[in-house]
């Protein structure tokens, strides 16, 4: 791209990415926290038999996966949506942790970060189980556990196993799930419970994790109804007792070391590698021997470690809370910021009972947020107050996805995003603090989506700074590549778009399908094909057609929110 051009082009990027944000993005979803609590609708129909069209594919596939491709698209098209999520659910999982051992540095004061940075992108652009790869990414960041921290960011071989474990139970049960988290040693590093002593003298047992596997990961912090509504009036889930009793639960527990001598609950030993990547084990004489009590539950004294941890999270798992609130927030991940509490209490009713009479089924959950009708429901995409905003890690994934990006080292080195001034603003696995890179109740404040009662959890990410960052970014990703190197590591193909490029109608259906799922406005296909129009046919000119027409879309209002 001329540098001319670049400047202009640069410029409308700009203006046009502001805009979406003095907007207040205010496609942000339907339905408010405060209204009465209707009783859960029923199931929702099976979808029609009919095959979808390419660009209601291409939507479903925007919520389902890292971004939708040609292949993709015309599958789904093909077997339609269920029959795609049972292949989906067929697939193996694709690991993070071999990679991340075989480019391991064993060492203190070695952050073996980039290997993860890596395989995170070799999972989200061209791993072929998309949808366990997308739920992972949503689990991450509602079970959080970040490189942020610099002892994580050393055990990354640790860090890509809990990575792992994710992915398994994605498509498992959920119980199962919070059983992996709870004894997984890099949550145990992150929110301290690792090496946790029973009380002595003045001295009490950690409630770190105790608190944040209540209010973040299994119940919250209020009361809900079966459709995510809160109870009327307002009652708290638990109180400091609670976290009291519940961090009893959680002490004795550490490094599975072959021993259980109190230099080995310290971890003296644990230049064993083995043991980043195994459940922790209890250490008896460290466990609370006395009676635990949390959420009218009473453990009794002489309990032991193992049989403590299966009684208090078979009680959280079993709380009325849980399906609902984990619901709500996979439905967030996926598709809307503010689902309708009926859309929530499909889902919420999915996962209390799978149909079989068994609860915590991730399947179950995962089928009924992407085939549910309002996600399914064409007549969303008029809607102003539905969709979620992109986030960063999202919007990248989509371009290598959409645009058949490939690695030459097949490393695919793209690290270092986390600035919101020349990068992304969003590093993958590497998130500011337990409450990920944004809450999911998050409101931004003097918008008109503060206004309607709504919320938009990515717009946490978003300001001047990372506005600007993301437009220049991709400027330079869109045209020459990312990662690593010189060429850059990771380089797109726009050999289709280009043999489009002499048509601005047509690369810009090109683009719109793949982008957007065929939802560009009028406004926004007309600048473009302004843009486009003003640029040659001859020498350079069909790449800077292709360069343009991708960047204008993907810092449009348009792109920006997901519908």
């Amino acid at each position: 791209m001329d540098q001319t051009l670049a400047r202009k082009t640069a410029r409308w990027l700009f203006a046009a990415a502001v805009a979406a944000t003095a907007a207040g993005i205010s496609a942000c979803g339907s339905g408010g926290s405060d209204s009465p609590a209707p009783a859960p609708a029923p199931a929702p129909a099976p979808p029609p038999s009919a095959g979808p069209t390419a660009d209601e594919a291409a939507r479903f596939l925007t919520q389902a996966t890292f971004g939708p491709n040609d292949a993709e698209i015309a599958k789904v098209q093909s077997i339609g949506y269920s029959a795609w999520i049972d292949e989906q659910f067929a697939l193996p999982a694709t690991p993070h942790l071999p990679y991340v051992q075989a480019n391991f540095t064993p060492g203190p004061n070695v952050s073996n970060f980039n290997a993860m940075q890596d395989s995170f992108w070799q999972q989200a652009i061209p791993a072929p189980d998309q949808l366990r790869q997308r739920v992972k990414f949503a689990l991450s960041q509602v079970v959080v556990v970040s490189a942020a921290d610099n002892t994580i960011a050393a055990y990354s071989d640790g860090l890509a196993n809990y990575a792992d474990l994710l992915g398994q139970h994605a498509f498992g049960n959920y119980r199962q799930l919070i059983d992996a988290v709870a004894t997984s040693p890099m949550m145990g590093i992150y929110l301290s419970h690792l090496g946790n002593k029973k009380a002595a003298g003045t001295a009490v047992p950690d409630e770190n994790f105790a608190r944040e596997l209540m209010q973040l990961f299994t119940i919250g912090l209020v009361r809900l109804n079966a459709d995510g509504t809160p109870v009327t009036p307002q009652v708290e889930t638990y109180n400091n007792d609670d976290i009291g009793g519940l961090a009893r639960v959680f002490t004795g527990w550490s490094w599975a070391a072959t021993g259980t001598t109190p230099q080995e609950f310290r971890g003296a030993n644990v230049t064993d590698l083995l043991q980043r990547i195994k459940p922790m084990k209890v250490y008896p004489n460290e466990h609370e021997s006395g009676a635990k009590t949390f959420l009218n539950l009473t453990i009794p004294a002489g309990t032991s470690g193992e049989a403590s941890l299966t009684l208090a999270l078979d009680h959280l798992f079993n709380h009325q809370n849980l399906c609902p609130f984990v619901g709500k927030q996979l439905i967030q991940r996926l598709v809307t910021s503010n689902p309708a509490p009926a859309y929530v209490g499909r889902v919420s009713a999915a996962c209390a009972n799978n149909g079989l009479g068994v609860r915590g089924d991730m399947k179950a959950m995962i089928r009924a947020i992407l085939l549910d009708p309002d996600a399914r429901d064409a007549a969303k995409l008029a809607d102003p107050q539905w969709g979620k905003v992109r986030e960063p890690a999202l919007r990248l994934a989509h371009w290598g996805r959409c645009f058949a990006a490939t690695s030459t080292s097949g490393n695919w080195t793209i690290r270092n995003l986390q600035s919101a001034s020349n990068s992304l603003g969003q590093q993958p696995w590497r998130s500011p603090s337990v409450f990920n890179f944004y809450r999911p109740g998050y409101v931004p404040p003097n918008t008109a989506i503060a206004a309607a009662n709504l919320v938009a959890p990515e717009f946490q990410l978003i300001g001047e700074t990372s506005v600007a960052g993301y437009t220049n970014f991709m400027q330079s990703t869109v045209q020459s590549g990312v990662g690593l190197g010189n060429p850059r590591d990771v380089q797109p193909n726009y050999a289709v778009e280009i043999a489009a490029s002499s048509n601005a109608d047509a690369l810009i259906d090109r683009v719109n399908r793949c982008l957007l799922a065929g939802s560009m406005s009028s406004t926004l296909r007309n600048d473009i094909r302004t843009a486009v129009n003003a640029i040659g046919t001859t020498g350079n000119g069909p790449n800077n057609r292709v360069y343009t027409a991708i960047l204008l879309t993907m810092a449009s209002p348009d792109y920006l929110v997901q519908k």
